[in-house]
């Protein structure tokens, strides 16, 4: 018997990384369907095949964050091929305004940009551009903000006691990092709380996982110049990055019904980064 037996999920971002892991994961523990998200169609397509390798079952759909269309037909394809929806996680994100899951060449340019702003560490708020800032808040909060509410009104109409699970970060805590990255992910943990309030009576539960440095795409950019990923880990207690399937192992927790009493709090998968 697995912890998710008989459910059925819709994973955004599910071509890569933590998205990607947790959809393998649910599959591990019974899920009866995964609906694999995301605006990269042959990663999507890759996960699909890892879960149907781990014995589940997917579908994968195309979902660029920015288009509620998109999150509605996600929520759509659940019901079509599996019969219903149990768990929704918000897994698609980007870090910057450019950001392109896997590409070297703008993770180098990220860090170096980071390294060359640290002798003047007010210039960047300065010199940020709405639009970009604006970038980063509509893939991640108001992305969030879509598939959260595609998800709740399915659970909320079919009589669904489900479980919507945010990606924030230790960001949406720790005023360290790109501007509009950490403003977006606190958006999202303050978004988590309020829908989780509005959503109670209806059985339908919403937390967060607030994950702290991950080994995935995102963090890549770490290994592109001499140095950073040591600096990054002297801040770590336990010394490491995490990887995405401890980030996935807490998102099963909060999907199934051990966390039948949980709903508005954020778990932080972290190494004891954030200890507050």
């Amino acid at each position: 018997m697995g912890e998710l037996d008989g459910k059925v999920a819709a994973v955004t971002g599910g071509g890569n990384g933590i998205g990607r892991a947790t959809a393998v994961r649910f599959a591990e523990e019974g899920a009866a369907g995964v609906v694999v998200a995301d605006l990269l169609d042959a990663p999507a397509a890759e996960t699909v095949a890892l879960v149907e390798a781990a014995g589940g079952a997917a579908v994968a759909v195309h979902l660029d964050a920015t288009r509620r269309a998109d999150h509605e037909a996600m929520v759509a394809a659940a019901v079509e091929h599996f019969g219903r929806l149990d768990v929704v996680l918000t897994a698609a994100g980007i870090s910057t305004p450019d950001y392109v899951s896997g590409d070297r060449d703008i993770a180098r340019k990220t860090v170096l940009s980071a390294i060359d702003s640290m002798a003047t560490p007010w210039q960047p708020l300065l010199d940020l551009a709405a639009d970009d800032f604006q970038r980063v808040l509509d893939v991640n909060l108001t992305g969030t903000l879509l598939a959260l509410q595609a998800g709740a009104a399915h659970m909320v109409e079919a009589g669904t006691r489900g479980s919507i699970i945010t990606l924030a970060s230790i960001l949406a805590k720790h005023a360290d990092g790109p501007l509009p990255y950490n403003v977006s992910k606190a958006g999202v943990w303050m978004l988590t709380k309020v829908a989780a309030r509005a959503l109670a009576p209806t059985g339908v539960r919403v937390n967060a996982i607030g994950p702290g440095y991950i080994d995935t795409n995102m963090t890549a950019m770490f290994d592109e110049v001499e140095g950073v990923l040591d600096a990054f880990l002297t801040q770590i207690p336990m010394g490491r990055l995490g990887t995405a399937t401890e980030v996935a192992d807490t998102a099963v927790f909060l999907a199934s019904e051990r966390s039948s009493y949980f709903t508005g709090e954020i778990l932080h998968p972290d190494g004891g980064f954030y200890t507050d």
